[in-house]
């Protein structure tokens, strides 16, 4: 197994690593939208906070040497289903064809108050 980890996405803040690699794929942690040059979260809306943690996936993806062509599913976490629609908008500009397989979820809340979670498995 090996270690990604970059700058260019949200430090852990716990015990875990933003990603790994093991066996030709590479798995991230869920990504909240904390822009990493802050470290807080900085978006309001449903569509700022998605664009960051689209980001924050493509930072560490990238450290990885992949990019969203690669990802083959992904797992969602919405504080608020009503954004379904909204987070769909921003979540589809990244995978313009062949969506990956997805499973989306409401969930009682998220650290920092953030209104969305995103991990993705891709293969290398």
């Amino acid at each position: 197994m090996k270690k990604i980890s970059t700058p260019l996405a949200p430090a852990a803040i716990g015990p875990y690593s933003q990603g790994m690699e093991a066996n030709g794929f590479v798995f991230t942690s869920g990504q909240i939208p904390i822009d990493p040059s802050q470290g807080k979260i900085v978006a309001d809306t449903i569509e700022g906070q998605a664009e960051q943690v689209m980001k924050n996936l493509q930072a560490v993806l990238a450290e990885a040497g992949v990019s969203f062509d690669r990802v083959v599913k992904t797992t969602c976490f919405l504080a608020d289903l009503n954004d379904f629609a909204a987070f769909n908008a921003v979540y589809g500009k990244y995978f313009p064809g062949d969506a990956p397989a997805r499973s989306c979820f409401a969930v009682a809340g998220l650290p920092m108050g953030a209104k969305l979670e995103v991990e993705v498995i891709a293969v290398k």
